[in-house]
């Protein structure tokens, strides 16, 4: 048999500067390059595995975990494959069939899915609309009290930290706390900040907290990250008992190869850069001033900015569309043309983008690229 072309080139981080909010944290520096290539056999990491990956020393997982444990601010840290996978667990851990949840209204679809595989029942609390599309902590109580008075049995609040639709960071410690006060334990969805910005589970007064390896914690995907207290842990990791050494919800064992690999080798660098969220933070916010300044121009969710991902609203693009030949993959094909991607093809209306990591230069140079874009039409 001959196989076709599958195409496996791909030049985008090479070639360009990517404003794809989902790239912006999973770039790898060189010390997981070379993991990635030590370990790209499938099963590389089990070589001295005696039945555990939280406990194998060579390469030294199980230290590891301890320091990612601590980074994070958790009694008990496991490697799963992706956020989705560590809310599915807590659910799973937590909850009965038939049970409810208590979620905000900007939840990532896995929230969503996790839930509805395990069989229980979302109750949503809303964000406030159109613009801010913000999350309110006093929601949290509001629907917590309502669904108790009824009677209902909630087993779980879920938060996400920072959405992935607007970029809205929620004040976790606030809705821990009024969770705690109903005798609820919170799970943290940190799929957006978790390796971005500094994350203290318990100061945030989160029981449990999952994040994103391939989406924020420079690593090779799919893999994620599970903390939880250790009041938690005889259920979240309880052992099988026909294999006594196996934990029933990580299923065994997850990472077993380049994912945990790049993770491992990238957490130095994640530690490092946490520490510059404030200077991330600051050139996002003036990213937002001048792409405002244009006019036609607006951002949406919450203002001023607290995170790096960031939504535009942008009819002044889509009224170029309107008339252009190429109609919407004009500006796609215009940011392509001066090395830029990650806006997808044919949007116009609005678009999601993030500077992070980026140089001040690079910075100005895509301001000056959205410049020359939208003068060349309005002349």
């Amino acid at each position: 048999m001959e196989c076709q072309d599958y195409g496996l080139k791909r030049t985008s981080e090479k070639n360009n500067l990517n404003l794809n909010p989902l790239q912006r944290g999973g770039l790898l520096p060189k010390e997981s390059r070379k993991a990635l290539i030590e370990f790209s056999d499938g099963y590389s990491i089990c070589d001295y595995c005696a039945g555990r990956l939280d406990k194998i020393s060579k390469p030294g997982i199980n230290h590891f975990l301890d320091d990612l444990a601590s980074f994070i601010g958790v009694d008990h840290a496991r490697t799963v494959h992706g956020a989705r996978e560590g809310k599915f667990a807590v659910m799973h851990a937590m909850c009965q069939p038939g049970d409810n949840i208590v979620v905000d209204g900007n939840a990532h679809y896995t929230t969503h899915l996790a839930a509805e595989r395990n069989q229980v029942n979302i109750v949503e609390v809303s964000n406030d609309g159109y613009p801010e599309y913000r999350i309110k902590p006093d929601g949290f109580k509001e629907v917590l009290d309502v669904q108790l008075d009824k009677g209902a049995d909630i087993s779980l609040v879920l938060l996400t930290h920072v959405d992935g639709d607007y970029g809205n960071l929620t004040d976790a410690r606030a809705v821990g706390k009024i969770a705690h006060d109903h005798g609820i334990p919170l799970l943290l969805n940190c799929a957006y900040s978790m390796g971005r910005l500094p994350i203290n589970a318990k100061a945030l007064n989160a029981d449990f907290v999952v994040g994103s390896g391939h989406k924020s914690m420079a690593a090779s995907g799919p893999v994620g990250v599970l903390g939880l207290k250790d009041e938690y842990a005889d259920q979240v990791l309880k052992k099988s008992k026909r294999h006594a050494v196996k934990e029933i919800e990580m299923l065994g064992c997850t990472s077993r190869g380049a994912p945990v690999a790049t993770l491992m080798a990238s957490l130095p660098h994640v530690i490092d850069r946490v520490e510059n969220w404030d200077q991330e933070l600051n050139k996002t916010r003036e990213f937002v001033k001048k792409m405002e300044e244009f006019g036609g121009i607006k951002q949406l969710g919450v203002k001023p900015k607290e995170h790096d991902l960031v939504r535009f609203e942008t009819p002044i693009f889509d009224d170029i569309a309107s008339k252009h030949p190429r109609r919407g993959f004009f500006l796609y094909e215009e940011l392509k043309n001066r090395n830029i991607v990650g806006i997808k093809r044919g949007q116009t209306k609005w678009f999601k983008c993030s500077t992070y990591g980026f140089s001040q230069e690079q910075v100005d140079y895509i301001i000056n690229a959205f410049t020359e874009i939208v003068e060349k039409y309005q002349k």
